[in-house]
């Protein structure tokens, strides 16, 4: 991969993982909800799942949406449904004062698998591999899957640590309610141009 060509991936990763997402939002009500400590389970399942979501993609799902377009309708389905259920968890999240020993963050594994129903996430893999990877060889999608994480996990943590600033900010549990229920609110509404876009 050319520097020039290196450059503009390292450019469209950043554009698209430091913009507000469904992985973004929600990092940011873990971050506000349990702290950054709990949160990194959480924080490092997204920025190294999407990456690790990108090889397989590149080698050979990409097809699967070209033989059977009804896949990607499904998916779409399964990542509404999917997004509708995680905004009602953060909106109706316990606040801090009020933590139970069964309310976590989610974990590496959850936030991860949680890649694979997220619309955006499959808009910037599979846009990512078209324009950086069209022909699809290991090596270029070994590149643009590394870049992807070292950029992820710089955006990860600056979104968990915003989230974490604003737990600070939200000490009343009123305040807290309406950040959750925002953050749910835009949650639900980062979909929208993806899905429709």
């Amino acid at each position: 991969m050319t520097f020039d060509l290196l450059f503009a991936l390292a450019l469209f990763c950043a554009g698209t993982l430091f913009t507000p997402g469904p992985n973004n939002l929600m990092l940011m009500a873990s971050g506000a909800n349990f702290g950054l400590r709990r949160s990194i389970p959480h924080l490092l399942g997204v920025a190294l799942g999407f990456p690790l979501m990108i090889i397989p993609v590149g080698l050979g799902v990409m097809q699967l949406f070209d033989l059977w377009p009804l896949s990607y309708t499904i998916l779409k389905i399964a990542s509404v449904i999917y997004i509708l259920y995680l905004g009602w968890k953060i909106a109706n999240s316990t606040p801090p004062k009020e933590v139970t020993s069964d309310a976590r963050p989610l974990t590496f594994l959850q936030a991860a698998a949680f890649q694979w129903v997220n619309p955006k996430a499959w808009s910037m893999a599979l846009g990512a591999i078209t324009l950086y990877a069209p022909g699809r060889d290991l090596m270029a999608i070994l590149w643009v899957s590394g870049l992807f994480a070292t950029i992820g996990m710089i955006s990860a943590t600056t979104w968990t640590t915003l989230g974490t600033g604003v737990r600070r900010l939200l000490s009343d549990t009123r305040k807290l309610r309406v950040f959750n229920w925002i953050m749910a609110t835009l949650l639900i509404a980062s979909m929208i141009p993806v899905l429709f876009g």
